[in-house]
């Protein structure tokens, strides 16, 4: 009889409640190997800002990291679980593991990450389009068995694939599934998957973070509500696991606090938060590059980074990823627009502390 690792009390505590948890980028050099500093550095920011947890080996880590001549997937697995231990915080900190491919890979990256300490499998079914849905299921159980599971609904635009309804709600019947990221970047879709978890009788155990980097506030304020057994059943996005939160994290820190005062206040402020959720699209479609269907999304992460100094260059791992046409000047137009909903002074304040503490020892 199969058997299913469950998540530790304090790390599930954390993930139902609802935290932070950016999307990790990959440091890289010029000649494409990885700057195991700055990589460490980044780790090191989102702890700093406040992040509940980092998702590693994700999109933004760049899917290449598997390639077998580069190899890099065990690396930033073990370089972010350092980090947070060497932290020794006294509060939880939620490991995440992008886990990708067939099933035989999938079970070969979850060995991997839980050797490593990490959580969840935030498990993609992005390039299995020969898969049906019942295989992508079985492929999701045997998976279960070793590592607990975080479902990721990744958009067609970037590798994805359509799930339906029937998808999700047999998802949800699995013992040591915990939470889902919804990424459709449709609110169809979006829809049939939070229906299918509140109506699956195991809502309440499971926590919808939103990965829907166009309407991130809207998500987070909105209360799904639904009629099951002739009974009232709400379910609401608790929090993010978030490309866009790979970049001024402390902000995005406080706009999850914000939202759940704004929750618990009655709504009171529901109106300003809504109006900065339009700035925070106008942002992420820069950043994500929209206009050209994605294609500069890592790069134009990179460059916020960048700016920043918390990475040196926008290099990716695939040399065709690159900044688009009118992209830079875009990020010149929404610093100007909207630089309330940047963090760069944090970021300076941290980089000055974290080098006097790595050259003295200083707390």
């Amino acid at each position: 009889m199969a058997t299913y690792p469950s998540l530790p009390a304090d790390i599930n505590r954390l993930l139902q409640e609802g935290t932070v948890i950016p999307a990790h980028p990959l440091a890289l050099r010029q000649d494409i190997s990885i700057d195991e500093e700055r990589q460490r550095l980044l780790t090191r920011y989102y702890l700093a800002a406040g992040a509940g947890g980092v998702a590693v080996g994700v999109h933004t880590t760049q899917f290449e990291i598997r390639n077998p001549a580069i190899n890099l997937l065990e690396t930033v697995f073990k370089l972010a679980a350092e980090e947070i231990e060497k932290a020794k915080l006294h509060y939880p900190v939620i490991k995440v593991a992008g886990i990708c491919g067939p099933t035989e890979q999938a079970i070969k990256e979850a060995r991997l990450a839980v050797q490593y300490g990490y959580h969840l499998g935030l498990v993609s079914m992005g390039g299995l389009q020969q898969y049906s849905e019942a295989e992508l299921m079985k492929r999701l159980y045997a998976i279960a068995e070793v590592i607990p599971l975080f479902g990721f609904y990744l958009q067609p635009a970037v590798g994805g694939r359509m799930l339906s309804y029937s998808f999700w709600r047999a998802f949800a019947e699995i013992p040591n599934a915990y939470a889902v990221k919804v990424a459709a970047f449709n609110r169809y879709q979006t829809l049939d998957t939070v229906r299918a978890i509140a109506e699956s009788g195991r809502g309440r155990a499971i926590a919808l973070y939103t990965g829907n980097d166009d309407n991130i506030v809207a998500d987070l304020l909105t209360p799904f509500r639904f009629i099951v057994n002739e009974q009232q059943v709400e379910k609401q996005f608790v929090g993010g696991l978030l490309g866009h939160w790979s970049v001024w994290t402390s902000k995005a820190v406080a706009l999850l606090e914000e939202v759940k005062q704004c929750i618990q206040n009655n709504y009171t402020g529901m109106a300003d938060l809504l109006a900065k959720g339009v700035s925070i699209t106008d942002m992420n479609a820069v950043i994500f590059d929209a206009a050209h269907s994605f294609h500069g999304c890592i790069p134009g992460i990179h460059e916020v980074l960048r700016r920043q100094g918390l990475l040196e260059g926008l290099w990716c791992l695939n040399a065709g990823e690159q900044l688009s046409a009118g992209q830079l000047e875009e990020t010149d137009r929404i610093y100007r627009c909207h630089e309330a909903l940047t963090d760069d002074q944090f970021v300076k304040t941290f980089l000055s502390r974290d080098q006097k503490r790595r050259l003295y020892g200083a707390k």
